[in-house]
């Protein structure tokens, strides 16, 4: 059977479903996937390429809120995209980002996501875009800068030109890594 993709809420997944799905992140992210990385990566659409093999691919979009210009803005936040490792370099992971990107430009203000070094590649190479400017969380301490994640913060190209990077963005606030 060819890969076959499927996109549906977290809602609509089984409980295998959800369980194959964290074992291929576990596995992609060589154990350095955490409990809150999970939960991050649920509560909205996943996308999941799967053959007769298993689960070959996932990512997801959530939704977000991001403070800019004193306006909050609603965001897909892209989650958790991985392709098992003997499936790699075959396009699934930009299949995945076909369907997640369809969700971001039709049901959002803008699309983020935050990119390791080995996954910016994929990212960039489908037009999104480094934020070029400050990044910081509305915690319960108030508003707290995130220098170590300027830089691999990547936005939609449309967000570029919609959005100042002198005002930077602010985040809302989630447990785990924030980003």
């Amino acid at each position: 059977m060819a890969p076959a993709l499927r996109t549906a809420h977290t809602a609509d997944l089984t409980a295998a479903q959800l369980a194959a799905a964290r074992g291929l992140l576990d596995a992609a992210f060589d154990g350095d996937f955490s409990d809150e990385d999970w939960d991050h990566a649920r509560g909205g659409i996943h996308a999941l390429v799967h053959d007769d093999t298993g689960l070959l691919a996932h990512g997801s979009v959530v939704m977000r809120r991001v403070l800019h210009r004193e306006r909050w803005l609603r965001v897909g936040y892209v989650e958790a995209v991985a392709v098992r490792a003997d499936a790699r370099r075959q396009g699934l992971g930009g299949q995945v980002m076909d369907a997640l990107e369809r969700y971001v430009d039709g049901g959002y203000d803008f699309g983020a996501l935050s990119a390791s070094a080995a996954g910016s590649a994929l990212y960039t190479a489908r037009g999104w875009q480094r934020w070029p400017g400050r990044i910081s969380a509305l915690g319960t301490a108030g508003v707290v800068r995130l220098p170590d994640e300027e830089g691999h913060l990547f936005v939609r190209p449309a967000a570029v030109t919609s959005l100042d990077p002198s005002d930077g963005l602010i985040f809302d606030w989630r447990d785990g890594d924030v980003m």
